[in-house]
Formats: C-alpha cells, structure tokens, sequence
C-alpha cells in the first residue's frame, strides 16, 4: 500500500500524553520529558555511530531498545534522587542500542501477541461526506485520507507494523454501531485472506439498559445466530442508563442478570466488560459509579461457568497505583476487593485486561510495576489478558516492545510479594491466556511473518510511529461531542 514519504517517522515509543477519548491525557511528566530528551540525543548518536540514517534508525529494533534504555535510566536517577529505588525496570543490554542482534534478543519475540481490544473504528459516514471529520485515524499518513478508514490500513497496523498473532474486534458505544456486526465479519474475511486461519474474533456488543429485557433477550440471540461471536461487550455507564452488572442497586435499571442469563442460555460465556476510564458518555456526572467493578466479583460468584472480562482492570487517571490497600476506592484496588470480598480466588472465572493501562502507565515504571505486579498477585498469572485499545495509538509495537522488556524488581517482589515477571508469565499474558479463553490453538499457523522480511516492510515504506487518540483536553472534547454529527450522517 503506497505510503506518504516522510523523512522523520517519529520516535519509536510513543511516551507522549494520549487518550482512548475515555480520558483526559495528563501532560508529559518531568521523568517522560526528561527521558524525551536525553533519547533524542542518544538516538542522533547511535544513528552516527552504526552509519545509518536517522530515519533508518528510528524505525529499528535498536531506536526502540535506545529509548527504553534512557527511560530506565533516567528512572533510576529520578527515583534515586528521591532516595529510593524505582519499582520497575527495562531490562536492555548496552549493547542493544547499537547491535541488531542484541536489539532482537532484548525487544523481539516470536511468542503468540493474541491482542483482545483493538478498535477498527470503521466510518462509512466519513468516506461519503467529502472531508476528514476529527476521527483518530483520519491523518494516518496515506496519501488519501478516505484509506485511513479502511479495513486493509487496520490490519496493516495491526498484523505488518507490529508483531500482533491475533486479534478481538471491539465495538464501542457510539450512535450509529460504527463498528456493526456486519464491518466485523466483512473484517474477519478479510483477515482470513491475509492470515487463511481465522486470527480475527468479534464481539458483539450490547446495551442492556437501552431497551426492554424482551428485547435484550431477542437482540442478542439474532446476533450470535447470524454472526461467528467469541464474547459479548458492554459498558456499564455508555450506552444507556447506567447499571450494574449484579443488579445491586434498585433504582437503576434491572438488566445485569438478564444479560448474564441470556449470554449463558446462548452458550457464548465470554463477556468484555469495561471498567475504570470513565469519560466516554452516556450518564453524565455518574459514569464514574458505574464503571467501578464493585459488581463483578458478585456477578462472577452468581455465574461461576461465565469468564468476566475486566476491560482495562478498573485502571483510572488519577493518583498514582501503589500497593494494594483494600481502604482505597479507587483504580485497580476496587478490582481486586470486589473479586476478594466474593471469594473470586486468582485463576478464577475474571480476567483483567491491559487496554490502554499498560499504554498509561507504561513510561511509568514503578506504577507499572504496581499495576502488574497487583493484577499478578490477586487475579491470576493464567487470568492477564494482553489488549492494546489500538487503532487510538497506532500500530501497538511499541507497547509490545516496552512490555517485553519490563521487569519489577527484586525490591517490589520482596517487598509486596509481586511474582517475577518470567518469560514463561509474559508469554501467558501476551496470548496464551487469551488463546486457552477463545478456543485457539497457539501451536497453528499464527498470523505472523517473518521477522526479517517484517523488518524490511516497516523500514522501507514511509509509516510513521503515530498516535491517533486525542492529546489535550480540548480534543478528547472535541471526539466526545461529534456523537451528534455520526448520528446525523448516518453512521
């Protein structure tokens, strides 16, 4: 696919505050700054010092494995100025910021990447009304902005530009279904032709509060009838009124057990449930209540045969994650006390997902080692899912690349009993979890290509390592509110 030339591709791991239009981005943070910085130059110097080009070095395994290595450092210095020491690390070799090989070794794999929310963000609308509307992906870097929208662009994303096996199609609470039953499965098809072994899975989502329980039973037995769903997705405080999963709360609509019901009778038991970001619209003021997982564990009790999908662990933009402390009501803490006050043992029937967290917190390394180490601990090693929320930040190679690398440290698994993240633990993350959840088989024909020959794609045409999700607050703003327009285009 042609691509819009480009002479400065943009730094391989994109640090800079972006957002899922979920949340607002708070700025860069000095160590984020600071690390920009000190890459920039160190990038420039290790271009110089192989004799390549900036550009070709940018778009390596060695500009990546750079960047990673001045974060960890400067880390280190920031944490140890404080007088401490950082709870996470990026495990790089010198010699990865200037020798392939190393850089392969240090930031590669060749594991199963089963990625289980990412976004096609599929737009008719937009490619008939003439103009680019403030859509992420509408300055993806090809020549004609209407192929920004289209499915073979996603799953270049995807499948060329990262080292994604598999991937869910996630559906997202907007008028119109951008996303409809019908652009995943044509999707689906598509990703066959490009994989031939079925690597692409839908989800159909629903809004149980939005209509009568009759016609949340009827809605959702249509679609598993006519379409190959693998989960069910839905948002607490989007979509409609907002409810809770266990129906706890009288006043607000009594549709969770239905739901339940209904996905159980169907046989499909898989259900994505998002918890954590709260701005994304639909109940004003009270989606933070809604999207707090305080229903889950009760729900995962009620139905033991149904796997809960925590879409994003019930991560949230505010203070930062620490240890867990069962007195705080906020982020992954409410996770892991509403799973624990039920009795939901780790390896149970609830799975936290790492959409747009790790994204979050992943220039963040002693959060990020809280945030792992925590979902680790009390969900489960066997019960981490890897999702990225992309197509809002691009092509998600450069998350892939951090998450490889990472490490908490000796410290933080002393101290609060976090386990080693070990090769065999980030493998179950990264896909075989997902893989044993969705019935694939990891050992057949991954979607995936050869290293060298991906290499040489990625470095040969002219792609940027770009972000599409709003970077400010005014444009997570300016996303929200196009609600209307979608709806009166016809989306």
């Amino acid at each position: 696919m042609a691509r819009r030339a480009d002479d400065d591709p943009g730094l391989p791991i994109k640090w800079h505050p972006v957002s899922n239009g979920e949340f607002v981005p708070p700025p860069a943070t000095r160590l984020v700054r600071e690390a920009t910085r000190q890459s920039r130059l160190a990038l420039e110097a290790n271009a110089r010092r192989i004799g390549v080009s900036r550009r070709q070095f940018l778009l390596s395994a060695m500009g990546s494995a750079t960047m990673l290595a001045v974060l960890s450092a400067c880390s280190k210095d920031e944490a140890r100025s404080e007088g401490r020491e950082p709870g996470g690390t990026f495990d790089i070799p010198d010699a990865a910021t200037t020798e392939p090989e190393a850089a392969a070794e240090a930031i590669g794999g060749d594991e199963l990447v089963f990625d289980v929310q990412t976004h096609l963000l599929d737009f008719p609308a937009a490619l008939a009304s003439g103009e680019p509307l403030g859509f992420p992906q509408s300055d993806c870097g090809q020549p004609d902005w209407h192929d920004c929208y289209r499915r073979p662009t996603f799953l270049d994303l995807m499948f060329l530009e990262s080292d994604t096996s598999a991937i869910v199609l996630s559906a997202i609470p907007f008028p119109g279904d951008l996303l409809s039953p019908e652009v995943m499965a044509e999707t689906i098809r598509i990703g066959e032709e490009l994989c031939g072994d079925g690597r692409v899975f839908m989800q159909a989502q629903t809004n149980p509060s939005a209509a009568p329980v009759a016609q949340l039973r009827e809605s959702m037995a249509q679609v598993a009838a006519d379409f190959p769903i693998t989960a069910w997705k839905a948002y607490c405080h989007a979509g409609g009124p907002g409810w809770f999963l266990d129906d706890h709360d009288p006043s607000a609509p009594q549709c969770g057990e239905a739901f339940l019901n209904q996905a159980e009778a169907l046989g499909i038991t898989r259900v994505a449930i998002h918890k954590g970001f709260t701005m994304i619209g639909g109940v004003g003021p009270d989606a933070a209540t809604y999207s707090d997982p305080v229903d889950i564990g009760p729900a995962a009790k009620a139905h033991p045969d149904i796997d809960i999908i925590v879409y994003h662990s019930g991560f949230d933009v505010g203070p930062p994650e620490g240890p867990y402390d069962e007195a705080n009501d906020f982020g992954v803490d409410r996770l892991i006390t509403s799973m624990r006050a039920n009795g939901i043992e780790p390896g149970g029937n609830v799975y936290g997902e790492l959409g747009s967290t790790w994204r979050f917190v992943m220039s963040k390394p002693t959060e990020a080692a809280h945030v792992i180490g925590k979902l680790l601990k009390h969900v489960g090693p066997d019960n981490i899912l890897w999702g990225t929320d992309s197509i809002w930040y691009g092509s998600p190679q450069d998350q892939i690349e951090s998450f490889r690398a990472f490490q908490i440290s000796d410290e933080f698994q002393d101290r609060y009993g976090y386990p080693a993240l070990t090769p065999e633990v980030k493998a179950k993350i990264f896909g075989l979890n997902a893989a044993a959840l969705h019935g694939l088989d990891p050992k057949a024909g991954a979607c995936t290509f050869d290293k060298a020959e991906l290499q040489e794609v990625r470095s040969r045409f002219g792609r940027k390592n770009k972000t599409f999700g709003p970077a400010t607050e005014t444009a997570v703003k300016l996303l929200r509110a196009q609600g209307e327009p979608w709806e009166q285009l016809g989306a």
